[in-house]
């Protein structure tokens, strides 16, 4: 199977390359992947951290013809790198500011604000905004309208599901995002981690699955428990995971559980427990 190394870097549309950021960890796979878009005058879409090796390499390959950088979300793996990329080029920063929740690169400030719709001309090539929240609620994705290749940021990955981590962090909100880009033409995906998934919509409806098993998995759980807290919940919703990631797993179980209380289907008792709205 083909696998990614931090630094490498590869076309994957024409007038697209993909370079991956020299952060490589468990969270982050093998790196972020950064993408130039451009042929003479570039965007640039998820910096990256603030490496100096990395930002180097960035105004390499751009020959420091930037006319933007654009970032899907504030998590600090993603656009720490921009302020360092803008103050050699002048670009202009694009995205939406961090929301206050500990996990966000709080050094991004863009120098406008993008919605939902916004577009984004650049050598030929239009980008439009898309809103995505759910991972973080400040995320986009960016559409290539021309040929469908969507830059997912981390709302969708190849090998792994995203981490919902409220209180930023839906899983209503992730849900409905996924959906949303079910009626849009997106046929690639270029994730914020791991190669490009050719087969946007069946990902997509791939992973919808997945996260209502996972809920459904929820509601069967606290009908044999009666109540039960994060810490017995994720054994038994998560036993198909590895036991050391159930730390990281119990955020998306709370983001799980909190869905389902906005669907009255569960509740959240004194103790801190949680029960099916179902048990008295």
């Amino acid at each position: 199977m083909a696998s990614l190394m931090s630094g490498q870097l590869d076309v994957i549309a024409p007038g697209v390359r993909r370079l991956v950021a020299n952060n490589a960890s468990y969270m982050t796979g093998p790196g972020t992947n950064t993408y130039l878009v451009g042929r003479d005058r570039f965007v640039v879409i998820d910096p990256g951290p603030n490496d100096a090796a990395h930002i180097e390499r960035v105004l390499i390959e751009t020959r420091k013809q930037v006319a933007a950088v654009l970032v899907t979300h504030t998590h600090r793996d993603h656009s720490p790198a921009a302020i360092a990329i803008a103050e050699v080029t002048g670009a202009e920063l694009l995205g939406r500011a961090p929301p206050d929740d500990g996990r966000q690169d709080p050094t991004f400030t863009p120098d406008r604000s993008l919605q939902d719709g916004d577009e984004l001309d650049v050598d030929g090539l239009r980008l439009r905004t898309l809103h995505t929240p759910g991972h973080a609620s400040n995320h986009l994705c960016y559409l290539l309208d021309e040929t469908g290749l969507l830059f997912t940021g981390d709302h969708l990955m190849q090998g792994s599901t995203v981490v919902i981590a409220p209180p930023d962090g839906s899983m209503s909100d992730y849900l409905r995002s996924l959906r949303r880009l079910q009626q849009e033409p997106v046929s690639r995906i270029a994730p914020g981690h791991g190669l490009v998934i050719d087969d946007a919509q069946a990902e997509i409806a791939r992973i919808i699955a997945h996260r209502l098993q996972r809920e459904a998995k929820v509601i069967d759980c606290l009908g044999q428990l009666n109540s039960a807290d994060l810490d017995t919940l994720v054994v038994r919703v998560y036993d198909d995971v590895d036991s050391r990631l159930h730390v990281i797993a119990k955020a998306s179980l709370l983001a799980h559980l909190l869905k389902l209380e906005e669907d009255g289907r569960v509740r959240q008792v004194a103790s801190g427990d949680w029960e099916s709205e179902g048990e008295k």
